[in-house]
């Protein structure tokens, strides 16, 4: 009977002492009430509670959650009705907020996002909503990370996924984007004619230019062949002038040298025979026989005359 109670009581003790030890795992974190009122947080490892005591009341992960919004019917400021879903990605910082300042914090998150979606899209055109997409969920995070931080909750991103209008509207759209299409198609035929038009006058322009400029240079080159043979001429008859001139001049000179010699040779000439003629009367004088030398006094003054000359041309 007594090693009975014994283990009775082992039992009971060891029970107690199991149910007393908790173990949280790395990233989560529990929130632990004692008679109804907050105790402490149990961080990740090995805890220690009172039994009967201590309880475990809430216990959730630390790291970074994916809520998953469904697709939801908006209305644009245009009237359209369009669905749109969305994903958020969100952190429990705080878990004793997370607990005891909202209940059900998920439910709360997701009516909000929905809530904050609706409201943008309200203000957005049609239009807008498909190019705006980035501006969204930039707003989006921007006001649920404001709104969620009293719950312990930080919002990281917010992400808009699909925003599909209804039926009527696809419909509507495919029509509009079928016009402009062919509106396009139209306006790029035309600017390709035209730019076809304006390439082909910008050619022929241009070869007309060119076909100008070649009759120009054309034009200028023979000029100045021309004038190069002009000038060619010219000097052509200009040396050759001057050749001429200089022949002459030579021709000149060598007539006036033979003049000149000829006429030396023609004063010695007289010269000589002035002489003779004198040595002629002087001989005859010293004759033994009576002669009578008949001289003519004009000869003899040219006589004297030509010799002095020749001295003259002598001396010079």
């Amino acid at each position: 009977m007594g090693q009975f109670l014994l283990l009775l009581i082992l039992g009971l003790s060891g029970a107690g002492l199991a149910s007393s030890v908790r173990i949280v795992n790395q990233g989560n974190s529990a929130l632990v009430e004692r008679v109804g009122s907050f105790k402490k947080r149990l961080d990740p490892g090995l805890n220690v509670i009172v039994p009967g005591l201590d309880r475990i009341v809430f216990q959730d992960t630390l790291r970074l959650k994916v809520l998953d919004i469904a697709p939801q019917s908006c209305i644009t400021a245009d009237n359209v009705s369009i669905t749109v879903d969305a994903v958020v990605y969100w952190q429990i910082i705080d878990m004793e907020r997370a607990y005891y300042k909202v209940q059900n914090l998920e439910f709360a998150m997701v009516n909000l996002v929905q809530t904050q979606i609706r409201g943008e899209i309200g203000k957005l055109q049609l239009d807008q909503t498909f190019t705006a997409r980035s501006q969204i969920s930039d707003i989006l995070l921007e006001e649920l990370d404001t709104a969620t931080d009293p719950w312990g909750v930080k919002v990281t991103r917010v992400e808009i996924r699909d925003i599909t209008p209804s039926k009527a509207v696809q419909d509507s759209m495919e029509l509009q984007m079928s016009a402009e299409r062919r509106k396009r198609a139209s306006i790029l035929t035309s600017e390709g004619d035209r730019e076809a038009a304006v390439n082909s006058a910008r050619g022929n322009a241009d070869a007309q230019v060119l076909a100008a400029e070649a009759k120009k240079q054309a034009v200028i080159l023979d000029a100045e062949a021309q004038q190069q043979s002009v000038l060619l001429r010219a000097e052509a008859d200009r040396q050759s002038r001057l050749l001429r001139a200089q022949a002459i001049a030579e021709s000149m000179q060598l007539l006036s040298t033979t003049l000149e010699a000829d006429a030396q040779a023609y004063a010695a000439l007289q010269f000589l025979l002035a002489q003779n003629y004198l040595d002629m009367g002087t001989a005859i004088g010293q004759s033994e026989s009576s002669k009578v030398l008949f001289l003519d006094p004009r000869s003899v003054l040219g006589t004297i005359e030509g010799m002095k000359e020749v001295l003259d041309q002598t001396r010079s």
